[in-house]
């Protein structure tokens, strides 16, 4: 698709979106205070932003138990990498280019936190075992050190209504995701429930 009125300049920009106010501006942090801290602790899931050296982006998921992510100091946190579907996506990018960027998510809280930074893929024994869970050390482990921090305003999930349950798809209504898994990777010849069983063996590899 062709589009007739494009932004291609900040000026354009600006004349639809007026300059940030100073509070917006005041607001972002170089390091993980306190309010961080509380945040990072009570957050069992967050959104892992990479781009590799083509500007190429990509977002993971990581989520555990609130508090899965580790605060070492001021400026460093570390996310364990957990078992996954092995493409390594955002690791990948981190080696092409290190910058990241981290939305922390708390259920039930309109507000998220915002950190960006530089990271770097660590197999360190004592960050690694800062991050066991029964007794399992995560192979590998992600360390930020923080450039930003601020608050991220809820108006996206008043208007979404996200946390609202009477919004969420009911289960009747969902998709079999074994079937849409099986018909994405074209392996239509694959009967169902061998991809139900292959999907369900996977998912109890927590740690």
């Amino acid at each position: 698709m062709v589009f007739q009125q494009p932004v291609t300049s900040v000026e354009q920009l600006r004349d639809v979106i007026s300059p940030p106010g100073e509070p917006a501006l005041r607001k972002e942090i170089s390091h993980i205070d306190e309010h961080c801290r509380a945040l990072i602790a009570r957050s069992p899931f967050l959104l892992l932003g990479t781009s590799n050296a083509r500007g190429q982006c990509d977002v993971s998921p990581k989520g555990d138990v609130a508090g899965f992510v580790k605060v070492l100091d001021d400026h460093t946190l570390v996310i364990p990498d957990r078992p996954g579907n092995h493409r390594a996506d955002s690791l990948q990018n981190i080696l092409e280019n290190p910058h990241v960027g981290l939305l922390f998510i708390i259920p039930g809280v309109e507000w998220t936190l915002r950190v960006n930074g530089g990271a770097t893929i660590v197999r360190d024994d004592d960050v690694r075992a800062m991050c066991a869970v029964d007794g399992k050390s995560p192979s590998l482990a992600i360390a930020v050190g923080v450039e930003e921090a601020y608050l991220h305003c809820p108006k996206c999930f008043i208007r979404s209504g996200l946390w609202d349950s009477d919004n969420w798809m009911a289960a009747d209504e969902q998709p079999n995701f074994a079937q849409v898994s099986r018909d994405m990777a074209g392996y239509q010849q694959v009967p169902l429930e061998i991809v139900e069983k292959g999907l369900a063996a996977s998912n109890a590899e927590l740690y």
